[in-house]
């Protein structure tokens, strides 16, 4: 913007009135028009104003004054203020860790343009910003969000043109696109950090929908990871490197048992970055005979879990002495297989031990209880057998940890009553106080230790904790889209926040400020952008829009990180 001069003749005199003036583009060229009639301005307001309406330095327009004398303005400072005050800081980072990884310009290359008004690449970037930002739906991004935070002087689109039917449509336009960008982020993180992908970590978990999703063959109802099993769901599964930066992930059916994807995300991974020298681990839902087979027939290594009745094997081994202590709590033993092709790991863990011993004691203690209950029911008036049966299995399928324990059996009598009996098996009790706390590992690598092995599937936490963050940080749960097409987006959308997430955190590790990049992102968040008003005393205000000083914390934070906050917004929305 710029101020103008219109003159007219009055009583014989020429008199200067000013206006302030717009540029804005159109389909045949620059145009200007009038924002506001100034009226009679002397050279102190003119400065005042024109300084103003300069505004941003990146947008600035050209001097019309080329006066050098000094100007100066008289400033009301009892009416001084701030207005519109909207987050800056979270946006600001976001865009930071989006210029750094290049997933812009990635964007806008690999989205092809079209007809819209603004691209959908930068719609693509709002939506994965505001799910990094403050997770929500893209009414309440389009109602709410985007007009509160910094984003439109970020990015350079006004609050106006963000609603809900565009962010719906970028979701559209990015789904194609998921496998380039996941190509695209796996390289260029590997470039970034150092990365390697030697060692992939695979799990699986659920998100519920809410609604029936009738439209959705995906949607299934199964093994909710979230207690929701009254909710359909899908699941899905992701591979991340050892240091949790995600590879790729992939969306099954809901009903989906863990098993049956082992074998489809390793060859999608092996098409898509070739086979190398991977070793894939996996915890022990992912063990089945066929799939051991699946990964020795074409030479892959692994480490995984085993089921915990597989223990029952290594019962020689659990009772002998020769433990190996590899951290305070944690003793590991190496125990070869017969043939020599795999290598088996027993663990033994002393706060795991404590735990299964609490959890047998507490199932034990309810089961005798509910017994008690049902053999009281039974004298004190007739039940049907068949009916005592069922409240027996309930029990004992709600407490199964201990069911084992007891042996139950239901009698009919000579008048057609029902009686329970039960005992306790100890033989069970003395197997189950040996086997608390142990785990065994399985695996074709045949030339680490035994501590190697632990410490690379104890690395499947990481894939946990990606799950978490996906779930509480980043909004994955619920789902409330009921389009297909639309889930998937969801879905890729939270993936690429996840990403910048993983981005911050090495950032952080780098800096030395830790392992946990939340705090820093929330206390980074609370820098905001403000309007300041100075009021003149005899002409219009003045309007700057800044950005609010740092906390002593927060100038620590950005030092570290290598951060310069701006003195004034990029861009004006656009």
């Amino acid at each position: 913007m710029f101020i103008r001069p219109c003159y007219r003749r009055k009583n014989g005199k020429r008199h200067a009135y000013w206006a302030l003036m717009e540029s804005y583009r159109t389909e045949r060229g620059p145009r200007q028009r009038v924002v506001a009639y100034l009226g009679q301005l002397d050279d102190a307001h003119r400065q005042g104003v024109k300084n103003a309406a300069e505004g941003n330095p990146a947008v600035r327009q050209k001097q019309f004054f080329n006066d050098t004398r000094p100007h100066w303005v008289e400033i009301d400072v009892r009416r001084l203020r701030v207005e519109n005050r909207r987050d800056f800081g979270g946006p600001w980072l976001g865009l930071q860790l989006v210029e750094q990884l290049g997933l812009k310009d990635f964007l806008d290359r690999t989205i092809p343009d079209g007809r819209e008004e603004i691209s959908w690449s930068l719609m693509a970037l709002v939506l994965i910003l505001c799910r990094l930002c403050e997770p929500s739906s893209e009414l309440h991004i389009a109602e709410h969000f985007y007009a509160q935070s910094a984003l439109s002087d970020l990015l350079g689109i006004s609050p106006e043109k963000v609603n809900e039917q565009r962010l719906y449509r970028a979701l559209d336009a990015i789904l194609p696109h998921k496998e380039a960008l996941e190509t695209f982020l796996k390289n260029r993180l590997g470039e970034l950090f150092g990365i390697e992908y030697d060692l992939l970590l695979y799990d699986v978990t659920s998100t519920y929908f809410e609604g029936q999703a009738e439209g959705n063959p995906l949607a299934q109802r199964g093994y909710s990871r979230d207690h929701r099993p009254d909710c359909k769901q899908v699941c899905i599964g992701l591979v991340v490197s050892k240091c949790g930066m995600p590879l790729g992930y992939e969306v099954f059916a809901g009903n989906r048992v863990d098993v049956t994807t082992l074998q489809e995300i390793v060859e999608t991974m092996e098409r898509r970055y070739g086979r190398a020298d991977r070793i894939w681990v996996g915890d022990r839902g992912m063990v089945s005979a066929e799939n051991i087979a699946f990964l020795k027939r074409s030479g892959r290594r692994y480490i995984v879990g085993t089921p915990k009745s597989m223990l029952k094997q290594f019962e020689r081994e659990l009772l002998a002495g020769d433990w190996r202590s590899i951290r305070d709590g944690l003793e590991v033993k190496l125990c070869p297989s017969p043939d020599g092709d795999e290598t088996f790991v027993l663990c033994r863990s002393r706060d795991r031990r404590e735990k299964e011993k609490a959890m047998h004691s507490r199932f034990e203690r309810r089961i005798e209880e509910g017994l008690q209950r049902i053999a009281a029911a039974c004298e004190k008036q007739r039940q049907q057998p068949l009916v005592i049966a069922q409240r027996l299995g309930r029990l004992m399928g709600q407490n199964s940890r201990a069911a084992g324990l007891f042996h139950t059996e239901v009698k009919t009598l000579a008048d057609g009553r029902a009686s329970l009996h039960w005992e306790k098996v100890e033989p069970w009790r003395d197997w189950a106080a040996l086997s608390e706390g142990c785990y065994l590992l399985r695996s074709n690598v045949t030339d680490w230790s035994d501590e190697e092995l632990w410490k690379a599937y104890i690395q499947l936490t990481e894939a946990e904790a990606a799950f978490r963050i996906h779930k509480s940080d980043l909004g994955l749960r619920p789902i409330w889209h009921q389009k297909a097409d639309r889930v998937l987006a969801h879905i890729l959308v939270c993936f690429l926040a996840y990403v910048l997430w993983k981005t911050l955190s090495q950032r952080c590790q780098g800096a030395g400020l830790g392992h946990e990049p939340r705090r820093v992102f929330e206390e980074l968040s609370k820098i905001q952008l403000v309007d300041v008003v100075l009021p003149t005393r005899h002409g219009p205000d003045i309007r700057r829009r800044c950005v609010t000083q740092p906390t002593d914390h927060q100038a620590i934070l950005l030092a570290h990180l290598k951060l310069n906050l701006p003195t004034l917004p990029l861009t004006d929305g656009a």
